[in-house]
């Protein structure tokens, strides 16, 4: 699976609310991070749609070298 462009080497802290939809950026060029813009369509890459089950605050992946999108898996800590 090809990962996006690295938008920052940190997660950042997000509160979802429970039945939202979300799309994360997955190639790195929104402005928006760490959501969907749609600056996409340049490349062949879509965003990581995703429903949040609950009310939670969640760290999401800014590095796009996640093997878990949307979330953090410390990726960036090896960059």
């Amino acid at each position: 699976m090809e990962k996006g462009k690295i938008y920052s080497k940190e997660p950042v802290k997000t509160d979802l609310k429970a039945g939202k939809t979300y799309a994360w950026c997955s190639c790195g060029l929104s402005t928006n991070q760490p959501f969907c813009n749609g600056l996409h369509v340049t490349t062949e890459m879509s965003p990581h749609i995703f429903k949040a089950g609950e009310d939670k605050s969640v760290w999401l992946c800014q590095c796009k070298q996640t093997g878990n999108p949307p979330y953090c898996d410390g990726t960036h800590k090896n960059l």
